[in-house]
Order: C-alpha cells, then sequence, then structure tokens
C-alpha cells in the first residue's frame, strides 16, 4: 500500500534482505570492537594495579630498612650515656653493650637485648625503637621473660629489670610502659633522659 508520498510507509527500514544483513555485519562490528576495548581497559587496569602492588611493596621495604637504620642511630645515642643515668637513680651497673644475643646450649637464639647493662647483683634489658609502641612494650615484656627464663636455667639469680626507649614517645606508650614497671627512655638533645614518675616501683623479672 502507496502512502501519499508514495513510499511504504515503513521510514528507513533496509529494502533488501542483503541490506539486513549488511546492518547485521555493522552490528557485530562495533559490538567485537566494543568487547576489543574491552579487554584493553581491563588488562590495563590489571597491569597498573600489578605496577602499584610492586612500587608499594617495594616502598615497604625501603621504610623497612630505613626504620632499622633508624634504629640503629637511636642505640648509638642512647647507650653512651644510660650508664650515668642509671647511677643517678642508685643502679651501679659498670658493663653496657649493645644486640646482646641469649642463647641455648644448642646455639639456637633465644632473645637479644638492644642494650645491656649489668653488674653483680643486677641486669637491664632495653628495647630501643625509633617510635615506640604499646605493642613494642608487650613484645618487650615477653622478651623480658625469655630472658629470665635464660637467666636461671645458668643458675643467674641477678635481679632483671626493663626499659623502652624511643625517639617518639607518645603520652599514651609512655603511661602504659610505666604501669608495666619498666623505665622509660627519651632522647633530650644529645643526651638520655629516663622518665621515672613520683611512686614508681620498677617490676623485677
Amino acid at each position: 500500500m502507496m502512502d501519499a508520498s508514495g513510499g511504504t510507509g515503513r521510514g528507513d527500514a533496509p529494502q533488501s534482505a542483503a541490506e539486513v544483513w549488511a546492518l547485521f555485519k555493522e552490528t557485530d562490528r562495533v559490538i567485537q570492537e566494543v568487547a576489543r576495548e574491552h579487554r584493553k581497559m581491563i588488562e590495563d587496569i590489571k597491569q597498573r594495579q600489578e605496577e602499584t602492588a610492586r612500587q608499594m611493596k617495594e616502598t615497604d621495604k625501603r621504610l623497612g630498612s630505613l626504620g632499622g637504620r633508624f634504629g640503629q642511630m637511636v642505640e648509638h645515642l642512647v647507650a653512651p650515656g644510660i650508664l650515668g643515668k642509671f647511677r643517678e637513680l642508685g643502679y651501679g651497673f659498670d658493663e653496657v653493650s649493645t644486640r646482646k644475643k641469649f642463647t641455648d646450649k644448642a646455639g639456637r637464639a633465644v632473645a637479644e637485648a638492644d642494650i645491656w647493662l649489668e653488674n653483680g647483683s643486677y641486669a637491664l634489658a632495653v628495647e630501643v625503637k625509633a617510635d615506640l609502641s604499646v605493642e613494642d612494650v608487650r613484645e618487650h615484656i615477653a622478651r623480658l621473660v625469655k630472658i629470665r627464663a635464660h637467666l636461671d636455667a645458668k643458675g643467674d639469680g641477678r635481679k632483671l629489670l626493663g626499659a623502652a626507649a624511643g625517639a617518639i614517645l607518645e603520652g599514651n606508650v609512655q603511661v602504659y610502659a610505666v604501669r608495666q614497671g619498666l623505665f622509660v627512655l627519651g632522647q633530650t638533645g644529645d643526651t638520655v633522659r629516663i622518665e621515672v614518675p613520683e611512686g614508681f616501683t620498677p617490676c623485677e623479672w
């Protein structure tokens, strides 16, 4: 049936099977092109994520290494003045060493003290961190328990004390460490200070 304009009334619809087939092919081409772009985009995102993860891992590694070196630097700053500070508190330590290792009879590592002070009656293990945390304090207390057991096994009955030192000391860390009976050491310029609150009694392991 013809309309007023002489057409069939179907507007721009394809007039033949060849045109319909061509339209299907073009639609399929567009779909395939979109799928390829989508796969490429997903692959690019995946590669970027992998590169970001690699960079983060490398950054963590470098920060860990830097933190270790800074911790060693703090040890060297703390160790020289620590004997005098504890003598002022009445502890006559006459020997100090760093990186003191404790091993069992088979040579296996039991514990390590960053700084170790001793005399005939007392020994004191100091944990040194660049940025001391509550978790560091907890780990040091567990370390002191191991050292105590090691000393007992050797027949060493000296009283064992503990201390924690840091270049950065948050208030809550100091409070927690003191409550656990640890001395708290901090840096004041080129010298070390020991936090001893009124009424403080150090814990003996």
